[in-house]
């Protein structure tokens, strides 16, 4: 089976090194059907065992066959192999395109059967081993009920524009992150096939800041750390714990929290309020829990749990914050670790935790996105104001990526309260036919927060439809 794998990166990454100009996809998207039918009788003559030969609903007589795994074996492999040194030699940038689309359409099912294996998985790793020489990571690719199916085709021109079953993770896009992939249980998410949907909670939490800051100075930088340990922790788990119970009255899928607003016991304090629930009682709790990121040992981290109290993963900042204390510059002193974690699910595609300025570096942002094809990013934040998240929004809106975003009334200044007009906001993609309103859902903050006055039960729910 790996053999296969490692075929398919080689020749994924012998078109990408000789496609110096990425024009060359778009004239492969324009090339005759006479050109297409020619490129897949040249394939079939010398890679049969991908073919059966009985004609398809359209008349031609060659149609693409779905491989198992007891189709892989030596002949086919040796086959190819063949085939693509004969085509690379040949600079024959077309027909090697057009192979790399029937591999693709070919292992579909197979694909699919990798999905479920990887769903027992805590963590997976990609298909083929030749990532380091090939520069190339493949995984099996989930789908998504709101992403088209020519997604990036007018914006971005890349291979993966001809693969919709395979994930390709291209090493030059990702540099020097460390990519880690969660495939999510099938029963994670146990009525989005039903409903087609998903209903999202986010929640301000409060407008204390409890935490403390610590100013000090290294190489001639000023810094800036948190200590999250706080006078009265069960108090403000309770309140994280109050939220997640209305959002199971919502019949919420995923909730969402701010960043900086959890403390040193909040993750194993909800962990153990979640195991303390009866069967039937966690199954009304939200399939996705983000909770509050906290400050520790110099890293701002946001945990993500499942409803029966697992960890799922703990996601890192990796982009320090800038930030203004007396007139004078300091940075947000967090190591970084530069792993990111990727939540793959059927019907949901990928999901990735940007905390606050990962999402604001649109570069960082950018990158993350389009090397793994973000269909949901979650950005717990702490921000003196909406602006510039707003003006991101659409760049992920262009890329089919809806967008969860939560600010805390915390992070309120005095003489910028026209920066909180809303305190957070839901970016969806719609249809055509939709209404143009629907895709910023607005989460308005209440009056109360402006008197200096928090109402301690906030709480917005919107739903994300397929499209």
């Amino acid at each position: 089976m790996v053999r296969i794998f490692n075929i398919t990166a080689e020749l994924c990454s012998i078109i990408i090194r000789s496609c110096a100009d990425d024009s060359l996809y778009v004239k492969y998207s324009c090339i005759s059907p006479e050109m297409k039918k020619k490129l897949i009788s040249d394939i079939y003559d010398n890679v049969p065992q991908l073919f059966s030969v009985s004609p398809d609903v359209n008349g031609n007589d060659i149609c693409i066959r779905q491989l198992y795994r007891k189709d892989i074996d030596d002949k086919l492999c040796s086959a190819l192999e063949r085939y693509i040194s004969l085509l690379s030699g040949r600079s024959e940038q077309f027909a090697m395109i057009t192979l790399a689309n029937v591999l693709d359409e070919a292992m579909e099912e197979l694909l699919k059967a990798k999905i479920s294996e990887y769903q027992t998985d805590s963590f997976s790793v990609v298909l083929n081993t030749n990532r380091e020489t090939t520069g190339i990571g493949l995984l099996p690719r989930c789908h998504c009920i709101w992403e088209r199916k020519h997604r990036l085709s007018q914006s971005c021109n890349r291979l993966d524009d001809y693969l919709y079953n395979f994930l390709l993770i291209e090493n030059s896009i990702l540099g020097e992150l460390i990519d880690k992939h969660i495939f999510l249980p099938k029963e994670f998410f146990p009525d989005l096939n039903i409903r087609k949907c998903i209903n999202v909670c986010a929640s301000p939490l409060r407008m204390s800041r409890d935490f403390k800051e610590i100013f000090y100075e290294k190489d001639s930088v000023q810094y800036f750390s948190i200590d999250c340990n706080t006078d009265d922790p069960v108090k403000e788990n309770e309140a994280v714990w109050k939220r997640i119970i209305r959002s199971a009255e919502s019949q919420c899928d995923i909730i969402v929290f701010p960043e900086m607003l959890g403390n040193n016991e909040t993750e194993e304090y909800i962990i153990s309020k979640l195991k303390e629930l009866t069967r039937d009682e966690q199954e009304r709790i939200p399939s996705m829990i983000v909770l509050p990121s906290v400050w520790k040992n110099s890293m701002n981290t946001a945990a993500v749990l499942d409803r029966w109290g697992n960890v799922v993963c703990r996601q890192s900042k990796q982009n320090p914050f800038r930030s203004e204390f007396c007139g004078s510059g300091y940075l947000e002193g967090i190591k970084t670790n530069n792993v990111v974690s990727i939540l793959h699910y059927e019907g949901i595609g990928r999901i990735a935790i940007l905390i606050c300025k990962d999402f604001l570096n649109t570069k960082y942002m950018e990158q993350i996105m389009r090397c793994f094809r973000l269909t949901l990013i979650i950005v717990p934040s702490f921000s003196t104001g909406s602006y510039d998240f707003c003006r991101s929004f659409d760049l992920c809106a262009h890329d089919d990526c809806n967008v969860i975003w939560i600010n805390t009334c915390a992070a309120m200044q005095k003489g910028k309260e026209a920066n909180f007009k809303n305190i957070g906001y839901v970016r969806k993609r719609i249809g055509r036919n939709d209404d143009d309103s629907q895709k910023l859902c607005e989460m308005p903050i209440c009056e109360g927060a402006f008197n200096g006055i928090c109402s301690q039960d906030c709480l917005y729910t919107e739903t994300i439809y397929g499209v």
